[in-house]
Order: C-alpha cells, then structure tokens, then sequence
C-alpha cells in the first residue's frame, strides 16, 4: 500500500511539513507527479471542476498549467486536526496576453491513514495586478526557502 508521509494525526510540526510538500509539488507544475500525493479515488472541488480520481485531477492540473504562464504559489497553514488541514495560499501567474494576475483561495483538505489526500475543497479568487506588483520572484520551481511567505509579503 501506497503511503505518503507525513502522516495523520498531524501535530503543527508535520501539518507544516505536509503543507510545503503540496506547495513544492504544485510548483513543479508536473501533474503527473502531482497527483500521486491524492488517493487513487480522490474527490476535489476546485471553483467550477468537480474531479474525482488521479486521472481527472492531472487532466484539470495539465488545462491549468497550460492557461496559467510562470505559475508561482505559497501555501500556508491555516488550521489542522487529525487527519484535516486547512491552509490558504496565493499565486501568481500570467496569461498568453501577458496579463499578470494574483489568486487568493483557501483550501480544506482531508487525508486517509497513509497520507494520502481523498478529499480537497478550494475556494480562488483571482485578482488582475499590474506586473510591477508582483511580490513572487523566484526560477520556476520550489520556492527558495529564505523567500518570505504569505504574512511576511502582508498577503
């Protein structure tokens, strides 16, 4: 059986840990590998998608990725208990026009015994910004640990 750690019960210590490996996941913008942090038969609300299972999921990561341009996110633990957390993130990201954008959303998140997510409910709004207002500057990828994150940009 597959497991994912950290696992539940989580304490502050390894909801923090499990929150940053979803953002270093999500950064990498490889579905593929994405969705292997979710159970086979996971269910996700995801503002209009409803995707159940890993191939539905990927579909709707590899659609996002390909509208999302120089994707960027920070997550942050909002609230955890057993095997729940709850976190809110923000990313930045453009489109083929060059129109640079900020989505705020917080997201709920249910875990099974081996860590791996059955459940995932996010709510996005996103935001027009000028590229001049840009807080996330890092290379594509994981974001550099010493880069501030969401309370320290004020987000």
């Amino acid at each position: 059986m597959e497991t994912r750690p950290p696992l539940p019960p989580f304490t502050r210590e390894t909801a923090v840990q499990k929150v940053r490996l979803a953002e270093d996941g999500w950064n990498s913008r490889d579905a593929a590998r994405v969705v292997l942090a979710y159970s086979p038969d996971t269910r996700w609300r995801n503002r209009v998608d409803f995707p159940v299972g890993r191939e539905q999921a990927q579909a709707l990561l590899e659609r996002k990725w390909r509208r999302e341009l120089d994707y960027r996110l920070i997550k942050e633990l909002w609230a955890h208990d057993g095997n729940r957390i709850a976190v809110r993130f923000a990313y930045e990201w453009r489109d083929d026009a060059g129109h640079w954008f900020r989505s705020y959303g917080n997201e709920n998140w249910q875990f099974n015994e081996q860590g791996l997510m059955v459940e995932r409910h996010a709510s996005i709004n996103d935001m027009p910004i000028a590229e001049g207002e840009r807080k996330f500057f890092w290379p594509l990828g994981r974001r550099p640990d010493d880069h501030p994150g969401l309370s320290d940009l004020g987000l």
